[in-house]
Formats: C-alpha cells, structure tokens, sequence
C-alpha cells in the first residue's frame, strides 16, 4: 500500500449517534488509507503489521491502542502470510468533536480531557495499555446503547485520560473539525496544501485564495491549526518525503524536488530540524526497524 495518495474521505452517517462502535476481521474490505471528521479509538486485537498515522510509520501488534483526531489519514495493514481469515482483527470507536464541544462546555469537570484530544491531532498511541482491559472498556460501549453508552464511553475516555503512558505519532497536526466562515478558509487551505504539496505554495497566494490579507490568513491559520503557515507546508513535504525515503528506491535529490522543496540543502535542513535526522539517516534506519517487533518513527517521544 502506498500512503502517497490522498487518502480517501469517509463519511460517518448520523444515525449511527455521535458514539459509534465497529469491529473488522480479516479481510476486510473496509480496511484502507482514510480520514474522517470523527475522532477514532482503534485497538489491535489480533495479527501484525505496518501502521500509518498522518506521516508516521511503524509496526503494530495486538494490544496497540491508539486515538487519532479529525482527518488524521491512518491505516492498519496487517503483514501478508497467513491465509487463515481472523474473526476479530480490531475495535474501534469513533465520536464527533461537536459532541465533546458541547460536553465540556456543561461540565467544566471534561474538560480536565481537552490536552489528550489536542493530542489526538497528531495520534497518540497508549503505550503499554493492557489489552484485556482495553478491550473489556471497549466491549462495554459495544453492549450498550443510550444513556448506558454514552456512560461507558465517558469511563473509556477517563482511563485514557489517567493513562500516564501516552506517545505523540505524527509530526504534523491535522487540523480540527471547525466552524464559521473564516474557518472554513483555513479548513479549505489546509485540504488544499496536503493535495498540491509538490506545487509552490506561497503565504500570499494562499491568503488571495482565501479573500483575506497575508497577516489575517497567517493569523487565523495558526489559531485554526497550531501551526505557522510555513511550518505546515513544510511539515506536509517532509512526511510526503518519509513516505517516499521508506517505501522507494529513489535518489533523495529526486524525492527533495517531488514534494516541492526548490533545492536539496534546504530540503536537509528542514528535513533535520523536523525529523532530528538526514534523509539518508531517516531512510536506513526506518528500513532497518521495520522488522517484526520495532517501529520506525525515531522522532522524540511525547508523554
């Protein structure tokens, strides 16, 4: 699978409520590079693999748990081996933004749960969880439905909340579900940026695109997104450029002008200061951990 492409949008029906529970076995065609509006809480059950989570890449296998925000792309693709086909592969939980907005501003007690959400914009994998707990808390929102759901749900988010354990995956922070007009053009720019990254981008146009002047746009951007505009764009490059040093043969000079940095130096430096590696550093050392039982993000831990 190559996570160069957009990822395909997915769009959540409303009648499944504001907390909806799934689980997949394998195969299962649901299983694809993808983004929505809703936060998503995914546990591995059973087999192993490659994750991807906006521009992280690494392993997984069961018990890994892990949040991802708001149009956050992500995938599990479990390692080719064994035909045998697996009953239970994943649970998952998805929720909308629009609902915790709304829960945290009628209990200012909630929003003791803001930091671990802003967390989830970037993905954020809780490290040494247990597994039967995790999914015992799961199966909890599975059995239910009403006023009980959404209690056990809120149990679920708690034990997160108190996990002291918690790891940020992907360097770049997708932004949240919005609202307003003004946000909407934020939204719009950062659709566009992730889409045409290997075009130039430039603050001025970006702004004109979003009928506002380059200060206005840089402002509201960084409120938006928590990112300066500059910082994202090349954010954006760099994970693009993660994606192809790991699953390419190409020159990295190649990579450097395919997503869009005008010359290899600077394309290093800001490859350095993101990543705290060279690209041919990054490269060697990601193909040399993507065995079976490592992971292949060397960027600093969070917790």
């Amino acid at each position: 699978m190559s996570i160069a492409t957009v990822p395909q949008f997915e769009v959540v029906p409303p009648e499944f409520g504001s907390i909806r529970y799934l689980e997949h076995g394998l195969p299962c065609d649901l299983i694809r590079w993808h983004t929505h509006e809703e936060y998503e809480l995914h546990l591995m059950v059973a087999s192993t693999g490659k994750v991807f989570v906006g521009d992280y890449i690494g392993r997984f296998q069961p018990g890994q748990f892990v949040l991802t925000g708001p149009r956050l792309p992500h995938n599990w693709v479990t390692e080719v081996g064994s035909s045998d086909p697996i009953s239970l592969r994943d649970m998952v939980i998805q929720f909308r933004h629009e609902s915790l907005t709304r829960l945290a501003e009628a209990f200012p007690e909630f929003k003791n749960v803001t930091p671990m959400l802003e967390m989830a914009r970037s993905g954020v994998e809780f490290v040494g969880f247990d597994q039967s707990k995790a999914q015992a808390l799961l199966a909890s929102v599975r059995d239910t439905h009403g006023i009980a759901r959404v209690l056990a749900f809120l149990n679920v988010l708690q034990q997160l909340h108190e996990w002291p354990n918690k790891r940020a995956l992907s360097t770049a922070k997708i932004h949240s579900t919005l609202t307003g007009v003004v946000e909407s053009k934020i939204n719009d720019a950062v659709d566009y940026v992730v889409e045409n990254f290997s075009q130039e981008i430039s603050l001025e146009r970006m702004a004109a695109m979003a009928d506002m002047s380059a200060s206005a746009f840089s402002r509201h951007f960084q409120k938006s997104t928590g990112n300066k505009f500059v910082d994202f764009v090349n954010q954006v490059r760099i994970g693009k450029a993660c994606v192809l040093l790991t699953e390419s043969n190409d020159q990295i000079s190649t990579i450097c002008y395919s997503v869009g940095f005008n010359n290899v130096a600077n394309f290093n430096r800001h490859f350095v200061k993101i990543k705290g590696v060279t690209p041919s550093e990054f490269r060697r050392v990601v193909r040399a951990n993507l065995s079976p039982g490592t992971a292949a993000h060397i960027a600093p831990e969070a917790t």
